[in-house]
């Protein structure tokens, strides 16, 4: 008699994360691993009924930002909500390692204003005394913390050159032997195990006080030279935020050189006007035929982002906003009541991309006046006689800068959305799970592609969404073992209903370190999630005890189990 599955998962869908077509079984798993596919006779410790549902692989995030939130948050909420069993950190060329004690605040303050995160969270979350320095010891220490869900890490330009230059990094370019000592430190994390090297140019990525994010003061050189450890190492992708003198040509030499992948952020609806995306496309197909692995990362959300004037985040890298980042929160009520301020923050609307999004704008929360919430500003801009820059200024006076706005940037045509979505070219990601966390929550990607995409438009079949959500990001980000139902590999399972997976309407919480508030979106369909073989979430509640053991593993570069 053959021995006993810890689990056995009966009569589902399977639906294996190739693309193959979905066919009616068992998954069985023993130690961690698929042990069985197919029609299986056999007991189980454990069987769970799949019978209308869907057998996945466990969906893997390849853009997140939980390097903090996973040292105060072992569940890594609220991605495992969402059928997510691994993430990839430090996207952007942003994190927390490696980092010298002295440096710890300037990288805090950096996440908070470039990332949206909390300083009172962040300092309460991680406390005085860091369980680690160099980006060696952080993944040592992540592994040692434990997580429910698996964590891989990328090792981010800007605390490399934080760690380097200090407080120069977001001033100047650096010298020859800085630049080698920062390829030092690159080199030592892709030995360590990270899973590529993450920089950005983008100029909405501005930092403490308004200054640029370390890794923009980069020339070209140096970013050449820290993604050739990537070459070196014969592993690791390159995740890179795109901006002036680092596109799709910067893109192409580096992974001709280094031969390894690029994966871009972000190609989103509109970002190139309305058809712009499509001559982007058809070049990164272009180069991928040709094995050369530039690969822009799409969204299945509008990127819409909630926010307030005391921390204006998606409107600080317009230069009107410069004295706005380096004042506290007085300082910036007096500004935003300065009439010069005033005039050009209406004539850069004008002239800019952002002045329709402005005027489609909607309140979400103004305590002084509960009628306005939901209304366009647009709208009381008519009514009012005055423009969309006073009405935002005004309301936000009149409640200290606490009233929010609901503001959709980009990706809101799903014409352009569904193309990006169904493009061989393309990968899913920008979840940004983590960050801008009172600002936006796209955590919930997954079960928006699965509900609106897969099940109402029919942009994509389920088995192709899958495919995008398991092994596409597993193998462009070398998670060797995960992203497949096949023998021998991780068990790492989501069983999802495909008649009602969806994700629900954002809401705020208060649940972070310093009682901060973040966005949270709720899952519907989604049955159950297994890592490695444990079931963490059962029927929307945790089965596993966050302060007890965890079966979550660190994914380290071309080492994954």
């Amino acid at each position: 008699m053959s021995e006993p599955f810890e689990l056995l998962i009966r009569d589902g869908t399977v639906v294996d994360g190739t693309g193959a077509p979905a066919y009616r079984g068992d998954v069985g798993v023993r130690a961690g691993r698929i042990a069985a596919l197919g029609k299986i006779d056999g007991t189980a410790e454990r069987t769970l009924d799949a019978g209308g549902a869907v057998v996945a692989p466990g969906f893997v995030d390849p853009h997140t930002h939980y390097d903090a939130q996973v040292f105060w948050d072992r569940m890594l909420t609220i991605s495992p909500w969402h059928g997510v069993t691994s993430v990839v950190l430090g996207n952007c060329g942003f994190g927390v390692a490696p980092t010298r004690a002295e440096h710890r605040d300037l990288v805090l303050r950096t996440l908070e204003s470039v990332e949206g995160m909390s300083l009172e969270a962040l300092h309460a979350g991680l406390g005085a005394d860091w369980p680690f320095a160099s980006f060696p010891a952080f993944l040592d220490a992540i592994a040692a913390r434990g997580t429910a869900i698996n964590v891989g890490a990328l090792v981010g330009h800007t605390p490399v050159r934080l760690w380097v230059m200090g407080e120069e990094a977001c001033e100047r370019e650096a010298t020859d032997a800085e630049i080698g000592a920062m390829r030092t430190l690159v080199a030592e994390a892709l030995a360590a195990g990270a899973l590529g090297f993450a920089t950005s140019k983008a100029p909405t990525h501005v930092g403490f006080a308004g200054r640029p994010v370390p890794s923009r003061l980069a020339t070209l050189a140096e970013i050449e030279t820290l993604a050739s450890c990537l070459g070196d190492a014969g592993h690791g992708v390159l995740q890179a935020t795109l901006g002036p003198g680092l596109f799709l040509d910067e893109f192409e030499a580096i992974a001709r050189r280094t031969r390894r992948p690029v994966s871009w952020t972000a190609l989103l609806g509109g970002l190139f006007g309305a058809d712009g995306h499509r001559p982007v496309l058809e070049r990164c197909a272009a180069l991928q035929a040709e094995g050369v692995q530039v690969i822009p990362q799409v969204s299945c959300r509008p990127l819409t982002v909630e926010f307030h004037l005391a921390a204006p985040f998606p409107l600080e890298s317009m230069a009107v906003f410069q004295p706005v980042s380096r004042a506290d929160r007085a300082g910036k009520a007096r500004i935003y009541a300065e009439p010069s301020f005033r005039e050009s923050l209406r004539a850069a609307l004008d002239r800019g991309r952002l002045g329709r999004a402005f005027c489609e704008m909607r309140i979400s929360e103004h305590a002084p006046d509960q009628a306005l919430v939901g209304r366009s500003v647009g709208e009381l801009a008519t009514e009012r006689g005055t423009h969309v820059a006073d009405v935002m200024l005004d309301l936000s006076l009149a409640s200290d800068l606490a009233t929010r706005f609901r503001l959709a940037v980009l990706n809101t045509d799903e014409r352009i959305v569904a193309e990006l979505l169904a493009h061989p070219a393309s990968m899913l990601g920008l979840s940004d799970a983590g960050a801008h966390a009172s600002q936006l929550c796209d955590a919930c990607a997954p079960t928006t592609l699965l509900g609106h995409w897969v099940r109402e438009q029919q942009v994509l079949t389920l088995e192709e969404a899958v495919r995008r959500l398991t092994s596409q990001p597993a193998d462009v980000f070398g998670l060797a073992g995960r992203g497949r139902l096949q023998a021998g590999l991780a068990a790492d399972l989501v069983i999802f209903d495909p008649a009602t997976v969806g994700s629900g309407p954002l809401r705020r919480v208060h649940d972070q370190p310093a009682a901060a508030d973040r966005l949270v979106a709720d899952a519907h369909g989604i049955r159950a999630v297994v890592v490695n073989g444990t079931i963490v979430r059962e029927d929307d509640r945790d089965r596993v005890d966050p302060r007890g053991a965890l079966p979550g593993t660190v994914l380290r570069g071309a080492t994954n189990p």
